[in-house]
């Protein structure tokens, strides 16, 4: 009996031990890889404070090798793409969408204003330095409702039509609203969801739109409730997200949103947590949502 107390004492010390070890392992080392930053504005008030060289520099410290680009209006978008001698030498390809604002004013009735949808028709058709748009957005939507707007509408259908990628910033019920619209009931919709939802729709309903539309992609800026505390004082991804980060892993992407310029002068920052809370993540599912999803969404090379 004192023999057998002895062995289940000494078990109890070992598996402490462990358990001791477990906990002060270091936390896993930052993602090292490329960097698709896929919700990038270049506002014409950015472009004073922040002309090209200052954030083609900021990216190439960050260790972005590609951008999807919109701005307001649409002339810093064209900006990037004429700059092909600097975007190059900086090895930063440039993915350029059509924005549907001319100035803050078209935030609040876009959806329902046909001359938006004359412009975005005349910008597809114009193309850029970098070749043709390869997408729409980012747009808004502050009420879900107003995804039923004419306009909305309409650019929803002509997207799905032309095989263009949708970048909005809408509530979960707009993603059904805005799927609906489609020619393929959103089963064909290449939607960038921003930040995953406004609002911070709830994991497994993130989960259920996932299920529901193949091409929706989720884009992790502003999310709140995806990143936690790491023991050592690091930054991991909550248990929740991760589980869904794991289940569905080429379904994310992550963007900066640089839609003030304060968010420019911490893009390096910015980059820099991302890095740290995808070292939390298996190095393959790592890689995916910071290169590979958006490498193929847009038909970057895999390993650039």
């Amino acid at each position: 009996m004192q023999t057998s107390h002895r062995f289940f004492w000494r078990a109890c010390l070992a598996a402490l031990c462990l358990l001791g070890g477990v906990g002060l392992q270091a936390q896993a080392a930052d993602y090292t890889g490329p960097l698709l930053d896929a919700h990038l504005h270049y506002n014409v008030e950015a472009q004073q404070p922040h002309p090209i060289p200052d954030v083609l520099a900021r990216m190439q410290r960050s260790g972005v090798r590609a951008i999807v680009a919109n701005s307001r209006p649409n002339d810093g978008t064209r900006a990037l793409t004429e700059a092909r001698a600097q975007t190059q030498a900086a090895g930063v390809a440039v993915v350029p969408l059509v924005r549907l604002y001319r100035n803050r004013d078209d935030y609040s009735h876009w959806f329902q204003d046909p001359t938006i949808f004359d412009m975005v028709q005349a910008e597809l058709a114009r193309g850029t330095a970098a070749g043709p748009y390869r997408g729409i957005g980012e747009f808004h939507l502050y009420d879900s409702a107003n995804a039923r707007g004419k306009v909305a509408q309409q650019l929803m259908a002509l997207a799905d039509q032309r095989g263009l990628v949708v970048l909005a910033h809408v509530d979960d019920a707009a993603i059904d609203l805005l799927m609906a619209a489609t020619p393929s009931a959103g089963q064909a919709t290449r939607l960038i969801w921003a930040h995953t939802g406004i609002g911070g729709a709830s994991v497994a309903r993130v989960r259920g739109l996932l299920a529901q539309y193949p091409a929706l992609m989720g884009e992790l800026s502003y999310r709140p409730g995806l990143t936690c505390a790491g023991a050592q004082g690091g930054t991991v991804v909550c248990p929740e997200w991760r589980a869904l980060l794991l289940e569905y892993p080429d379904r994310f992407l992550v963007g900066s949103d640089t839609w003030i310029n304060p968010r420019w002068q911490y893009y390096e920052a910015q980059m820099q947590e991302y890095r740290s809370w995808l070292g939390d993540l298996p190095p393959a599912v790592a890689r995916k949502v910071a290169w590979e999803n958006g490498a193929r969404l847009f038909g970057l090379p895999l390993a650039p």
